[in-house]
């Protein structure tokens, strides 16, 4: 039986973890180094890092920090934020990550999802998809955005993960926007969309509460993964915790 992950994110703006709500309002939530520290010391299974302005600032993402972080953990981690090309991926994975996650250059270059995988992988390549319920006319469809959620782009969240996984992500990483940072739950009804929608892992973003909510989303919400920040950076619970709540409702988990 494959044992579902449990991943903190660490958002990283201007070298410090940060943490907002539904993409914005971010307050200052710690060291990326000394996170990551802890989170390897409590049995994290992964670590996500994102450099959440790099691509809306045009720049390229920190390989430094990712070095100095990999420098502290053993665990596999997975980079994105400002990667647009097969070299920028390039200089993360010999920096010492994994995995990439593409977004916005995807959504605007969909080849470098097959070059990414041809070069590393498909087990290397991450498509992380910022997804938001939108309303328009009385209807709601489920939305990309890139660019840090600042903009939106008309594509259809189902057909883009249908697509990405033809083209060689060998992950998705759904963020669900309208849950992002407010700790009232997943988006179990997106998620299990998406991870029905597709055969490869599903890693779940956005809402993370309780133990609870972890539960839920990888059981009704068929993700594979469930990724949280606010929970963990605060110290509302532990992944310690975290786990032996799943362990003892029967979920394959990794124990310490």
């Amino acid at each position: 039986m494959l044992t579902k992950r449990i991943i903190p994110c660490l958002d990283v703006d201007a070298g410090r973890v940060v943490k907002g709500v539904k993409f914005f309002d971010h307050v200052d939530a710690g060291d990326p180094v000394e996170q990551a520290a802890k989170y390897q010391e409590d049995g994290a299974d992964e670590l996500v890092f994102y450099d959440i302005t790099a691509s809306y600032q045009n720049r390229q993402i920190m390989a430094d920090l990712v070095r100095r972080v990999m420098d502290c953990v053993f665990m596999p981690l997975t980079v994105g934020g400002g990667i647009r090309t097969l070299d920028d991926a390039t200089a993360l994975i010999q920096a010492g990550a994994e995995k990439v996650s593409v977004n916005s250059a995807a959504v605007k270059n969909p080849s470098l999802l097959g070059n990414i995988a041809r070069k590393f992988g498909r087990c290397a390549t991450v498509l992380g998809l910022d997804a938001n319920r939108v309303s328009e006319n009385g209807r709601e469809r489920w939305e990309v955005f890139i660019n840090g959620g600042r903009t939106p782009t008309g594509i259809d969240v189902l057909a883009w993960s249908k697509q990405a996984e033809s083209l060689g992500a060998g992950e998705i990483v759904l963020n669900v926007m309208n849950a992002d940072g407010t700790r009232a739950g997943y988006d179990l009804e997106m998620t299990a969309a998406v991870s029905d929608a597709v055969r490869i892992p599903v890693v779940a973003s956005g809402g993370a509460g309780s133990p609870q909510d972890v539960l839920d989303v990888l059981t009704t919400g068929h993700a594979d993964a469930a990724l949280a920040a606010s929970i963990f950076h605060f110290r509302q619970h532990g992944i310690p915790e975290v786990k032996r709540f799943l362990h003892e409702r029967g979920v394959a988990v990794r124990m310490v």
